[in-house]
């Protein structure tokens, strides 16, 4: 019974840190592909490079040319 209430519990906590986090966004790139990130990803003026965080939470950069367009998610 402990087993099943502690799992429960962590579901429960997996579902409200989700809820609680910031908005995705969606890059499309030039050459086809669509790039999910976690928040908004940044851009660098100085460089032209965009930094964002991947699916897997990893500090990605993708150069600003090769980006077609960057949408917001919706919930």
């Amino acid at each position: 019974m402990k087993k099943t209430a502690a799992i429960i519990s962590a579901c429960m906590l997996t579902f409200a840190l989700s809820a609680c986090s910031g908005s995705n966004y969606v890059m499309h790139t030039n050459d086809g592909r669509s790039i999910v990130s976690e928040g908004k990803p940044q851009t660098d003026n100085d460089t032209g490079m965009i930094s964002y965080k991947d699916a897997n939470g990893n500090k990605q950069q993708i150069n600003r040319s090769d980006v077609k367009e960057m949408v917001e998610l919706d919930k």
